[in-house]
């Protein structure tokens, strides 16, 4: 019952988010423009989730992708959409303020 309650909230093998991070990761803001232009983390690029399915050409290639928002809510929906068109390398890294903790 655990794993199930874990498995449809997002929680899973837990990730080492700032060896991510520090290791390149290419970090993709899911909110909105107006969200993103009141604060963000540096070095990460705007793709809102409503717009993400029209732009999977953007992150082709890409060795490992984090995604965020302001909760979490929305990465975990980008994170889904993504693995649905088969990118095997995203991590849901939450809240934007837990990810930029992590950035230089």
């Amino acid at each position: 019952m655990f794993d199930f309650i874990k498995k449809l909230f997002g929680g899973g093998p837990s990730v080492d988010l700032a060896a991510l991070i520090q290791g390149g990761a290419y970090l993709v803001d899911v909110r909105s423009k107006a969200e993103f232009s009141s604060g963000h983390v540096k070095g990460s690029v705007n793709i809102p989730l409503d717009t993400l399915a029209s732009n999977l050409g953007k992150l082709k290639g890409k060795e490992t992708i984090v995604v965020f928002c302001r909760s979490g809510n929305r990465s975990s929906m980008a994170k889904s959409l993504l693995e649905q068109n088969g990118f095997n390398n995203v991590v849901n890294g939450g809240s934007w303020h837990n990810v930029n903790q992590y950035v230089g």
